[in-house]
């Protein structure tokens, strides 16, 4: 079951869900709006290697905007750092960054319980477009869960996305060939 607005505002105040920073103009029917933030990052290699650490490249989106360009993925970030302790998360593109041609991900659009930090995007477009920082790019919805968490993400010794970061993360796919 998806949570509605009040429900998210009660997790809120109870602290089961954090979002920083918060704006109560972004609560929706039953989701939350989150911005893009204004790190970006692109792949030094053109072709990557699922067992290597493929390194990449750090920069921010102008004040005047930067284009995308097709045939790239970059990776971006939210501008929310957020905390979800007792539901799933998960975060779908706006209909209007759709209608620009713009996926803000490829196949991570679920988090877990547990989840405790910025959302790194998977950034692709159709054709040429200008993006912005601190623009709206997604909504988080919630999702119930049934029973007891055994293992929170957070508290996971194999979580490969725990570590605090406002900058995008790279794949972290190569630590399970270890």
């Amino acid at each position: 079951m998806i949570l509605s607005d009040k429900q998210i505002l009660e997790a809120i105040e109870k602290g089961s869900i954090v979002i920083e920073p918060y704006d109560r103009s972004c609560l929706g029917t039953n989701s939350y709006d989150v911005h893009l933030g204004k790190h970006l990052a692109v792949y030094e290699d053109e072709t990557l290697d699922a067992k290597k650490h493929n390194t990449i490249r750090h920069f921010d989106i102008p004040e005047e905007g930067f284009i995308l360009q097709p045939g790239t993925l970059y990776l971006g970030v939210t501008e929310e750092y957020t905390e979800t302790h007792a539901h799933v998360p998960f975060l779908e593109g706006k209909s209007s960054m759709g209608r620009l041609g713009i996926d803000i991900h490829a196949t991570a659009g679920k988090g877990d319980v547990g989840f405790c930090n910025y959302w790194t995007l998977e950034i692709s477009c159709i054709q040429p477009v200008k993006i912005y920082a601190n623009m709206p790019v997604g909504q988080l919805i919630y999702f119930s869960v049934e029973g007891d968490i055994e293992n929170s993400y957070n508290k996971k010794a194999s979580a490969k996305y725990n570590t605090r970061s406002p900058k995008p993360m790279e794949s972290m796919m190569w630590k399970n060939f270890k």
